[in-house]
């Protein structure tokens, strides 16, 4: 009887090689996914303001305060924002507006503060939320001074500057802002309701004037002190 296996030439047949199964479905292999984090953007040219800081004020600041070395010179280290909400307490899609309002306006994600004890008379029961926050540092800070200063205060509605009797007496400056709309980031079509904000700037000067001194020689507009006897 002949084999069955082997062709006329008297040779066997080559075995076929079985290839995996492709697609979807049981027991077929899966596309390769990307694992790990997404890569972090890295910036090709560092932002406008500190460019501007370390060519041109840096060397303004010591010619008028006479620093004898570089390390005395003031720089800012930290941008804070607040948006207290205490009606958040009892409906909480106010929060969540915040949130994210908050993060286009700062392009990060913000946090979320929680009351810290009860209170009767507003209310207030502890763990609930009251507001949001977020400290931006680095180039986002810089960034974000840069917006301030020249694109959002000057939206604000009968703009005169800004008051310079925000600082702590450390060159730490403090400043509110009554509307979130100014800055180009929100869109007016889909907030829930006008909110305030303080921002506060936190610097390394140790008295107001190098505190007010750096932050008018970045942009920020003071307003102009009214003389005595003039009319407001």
């Amino acid at each position: 009887m002949a084999n069955e296996d082997k062709p006329e030439g008297g040779e066997p047949k080559a075995k076929s090689e079985k290839k995996p199964p492709q697609g979807k479905g049981p027991g077929r292999k899966k596309a390769s996914e990307p694992t790990g984090p997404a890569p972090k953007y890295k910036r090709e040219t560092p932002p406008r303001l500190k460019q501007m800081y370390q060519n041109q004020v840096r060397a303004q600041l010591t010619k008028d305060f006479n620093y004898s070395s570089a390390m005395e010179v003031p720089r800012v280290v930290k941008v804070s924002l607040n948006m207290g909400l205490g009606r958040a307490a009892h409906d909480a899609k106010i929060i969540d507006f915040a949130v994210e309002e908050l993060k286009a306006i700062a392009g990060q994600a913000p946090v979320v503060s929680k009351a810290k004890k009860d209170i009767a008379n507003y209310k207030l029961r502890k763990g609930h939320k009251i507001g949001v926050m977020v400290t931006l540092r680095g180039d986002r800070m810089w960034e974000f001074l840069d917006r301030l200063c020249n694109i959002a205060l000057p939206r604000v509605r009968d703009f005169r500057g800004v008051s310079s009797r925000g600082f702590d007496g450390r060159g730490n400056y403090t400043m509110g802002v009554r509307e979130q709309i100014i800055f180009p980031e929100i869109e007016y079509d889909k907030i829930d309701q006008i909110k305030g904000m303080n921002i506060s700037i936190v610097t390394t000067a140790k008295t107001d004037n190098e505190g007010r001194a750096l932050l008018q020689y970045l942009g920020m507009p003071f307003r102009q002190a009214t003389p005595t006897g003039a009319a407001a």
